[in-house]
């Protein structure tokens, strides 16, 4: 029997879930059996979900699915916070009531989840302690974004006295690579629409406009040259650095491959990156902009807004 646990719900558990793959027209939310937390586990009551490029990506057709270990039916979402409402016989970390946030792969977009002691985001899911002053809204969009952020910085190793171009700055995972870039003492320039350069200015970017002719528009902004790079989109930036003359080493993509250039994932982050994040933000150090808030009952609309790609920071899904 589960350790110090609530009741289970009399009333099924709802999901979002997906019987076919594809876009937005494929998500269901459907009445679904709770889960109970086993040996090892715990079950938290989701409150709030974010929303992530991967989530729809991964699911939009059975090859790349099955890239991620994804077979049908299957869930949707990865990014979640909410409360302990479960926890199982040897899981010592946390107690019911505890708020927690983190990522669980495919499957955050639901009443329940379960998060297994030894887990990862791809195979049983993560949990952490939410911060006080951190709320669920905030904290369900910080798992992917924050660890991807990390893991690009982590590669280019800004200081001061480097000059980051940042392809994608006004994006999910950009907000917080602007943020990281700029408390490590580096100047930041982010490409993005021309209605995203206020958005840009105040995360503390130069913001410049993407497309045909960026390496000019960069030397403009830059005449004595940028030393390092991250391409949070494609790979134009990455390109675009080149061209400026960056070496290779400290040139990083997230959803592009170029040969000698090395990748950054989410997974790689450094141990404690993302409870760093999470303190950052409780401290107000760190700014987490939220672009959109739908209940789970417009998943729908949510993804298709977050899937148009010119989302200033992050959408979320409440439930």
């Amino acid at each position: 029997m589960p350790d110090g646990s609530t009741p289970t719900p009399a009333s099924p558990s709802r999901a979002v879930r997906l019987e076919s793959f594809g876009g937005p027209e494929v998500l269901a939310l459907r009445d679904v059996p709770v889960p109970q937390a086993g040996p090892g586990q715990i079950r938290v009551r989701v409150t709030a979900a974010g929303l992530n490029p991967m989530d729809w990506f991964m699911t939009s057709d059975e090859q790349t699915a099955a890239r991620f270990g994804l077979s049908l039916p299957c869930g949707f979402g990865t990014d979640y916070a909410g409360v302990v409402d479960q926890v199982g016989d040897g899981f010592t970390a946390f107690a019911p009531g505890d708020r927690v946030f983190g990522g669980v792969l495919s499957r955050a977009i639901a009443d329940h989840v379960i998060i297994d002691a030894a887990g990862t985001i791809a195979h049983g899911g993560q949990a952490h302690h939410t911060p006080d002053g951190v709320d669920d809204r905030t904290a369900a969009v910080l798992t992917i974004a924050g660890c991807t952020a990390a893991a690009a910085l982590a590669v280019v190793a800004p200081a001061p006295g480097d000059t980051v171009l940042i392809g994608g700055a006004a994006g999910g995972v950009g907000v917080f690579a602007v943020q990281l870039a700029r408390r490590a003492g580096a100047r930041v320039i982010g490409t993005g629409s021309p209605t995203s350069a206020r958005f840009l200015r105040d995360l503390g970017a130069d913001p410049v406009t993407y497309g045909d002719g960026l390496p000019d528009r960069v030397r403009a902004l830059a005449p004595d040259g940028i030393t390092a790079a991250i391409d949070l989109h494609g790979t134009e930036t990455a390109y675009a650095a080149r061209e400026l003359g960056v070496p290779d080493a400290r040139i990083t993509t997230i959803a592009g491959q170029i040969d000698g250039i090395t990748p950054a994932n989410g997974a790689d982050a450094a141990p404690g990156a993302l409870d760093e994040i999470a303190r950052l933000v409780a401290a107000d150090e760190l700014r987490v902009p939220i672009a959109a808030t739908f209940p789970v009952e417009r998943i729908r609309a949510a993804v298709e807004l977050q899937a148009g790609r010119h989302v200033q920071g992050k959408v979320v899904v409440e439930l």
